[in-house]
């Protein structure tokens, strides 16, 4: 056990925000790329991975989908995090003083209402924490950080405006990847299942293949589809539902399920996050 969770971004991002707030006794390793952050765990260099798959606000993380199922990881939890967006600048700045922000275009774009009521120009950086640390290093009272209250305290960098995002819903969905799975009816919140199949090719086949979900009773959150291999012809479908593979509603679900795809991979059991189900 390496005691170590690991993550794309550098420290001070969204998702280093994640491990910390999930995971406190965990040490995070910060990682390049999603697919660097997923060899640390199947390498042994870290015991999780924590992955952010979709926004409420912008929809679902571009790439991470493909990456699940040929990951070789398996989904052991998930995380809800509220992304509360700050304006962070060197010690002793003004807002007044304040020209540009500079951040990921994802926040630039949900600050916008607060950045043209204050005449702040925008400028996009690689991501948000590197955004903090640009500020930093610079030295410019001029310039400007949107990013968390962790990367102002990792880069000495003061909050001169807090939560400044127009949607005060803005959560982040993180899905938690481990080696082994983990099959245990655990948590006090229910439990869910992730899958990703493909359908046979038969009319109406979808249709007929989520038949079962409903005729069972068993809620089904989130049906995604994306192009496999780059061909229009094969399509493969991401999907979350409520409960565990053993309870005999979902077993008969997913052996009808079985019934009209070409393949069915589990990628994960785990429990639900309490937030889940909370009003935004």
């Amino acid at each position: 056990m390496t005691n170590r969770i690991a993550f794309q971004g550098e420290p001070g991002a969204y998702s280093h925000q994640a491990c910390v707030e999930t995971y406190p006794r965990m040490e995070p390793l910060p990682c390049r790329t999603f697919e660097d952050a997923i060899a640390a765990v199947r390498e042994g260099r870290a015991d999780l991975a924590m992955l952010p798959v979709e926004n409420s606000t912008f929809g679902r993380v571009a790439d991470i989908h493909h990456l699940l199922p040929e990951s070789g990881l398996h989904i052991v939890g998930e995380a809800f995090v509220r992304v509360h967006i700050n304006l962070l600048a060197l010690p002793g700045v003004r807002l007044d003083e304040i020209e540009t922000a500079m951040s990921h275009t994802m926040l630039l774009g949900q600050c916008r209402a607060f950045l043209e009521r204050h005449g702040i120009h925008r400028v996009t950086g690689a991501d948000t924490a590197g955004s903090a640390r640009h500020v930093a290093e610079e030295g410019r009272p001029e310039l400007a950080a949107l990013a968390s209250e962790l990367a102002g305290d990792i880069y000495g960098l003061d909050v001169i405006a807090q939560h400044i995002e127009d949607e005060g819903t803005n959560t982040t969905r993180f899905l938690v990847m481990a080696r082994e799975p983990d099959f245990a009816e655990r948590g006090e919140n229910g439990i869910m299942t992730t899958l990703v199949f493909r359908l046979r090719s038969i009319p109406a086949g979808l249709y007929k293949a989520l038949g079962g979900f409903a005729t069972n009773g068993v809620n089904m959150t989130k049906l995604e589809s994306y192009m496999v291999g780059g061909n229009f012809n094969v399509v493969q479908f991401y999907a979350d539902i409520e409960g565990h593979p053993d309870e005999p509603a979902v077993a008969r679900a997913l052996d009808e399920l079985d019934y009209f795809t070409s393949d069915i991979t589990i990628l994960g059991v785990y429990p639900a996050d309490p937030r889940r189900h909370e009003e935004n």
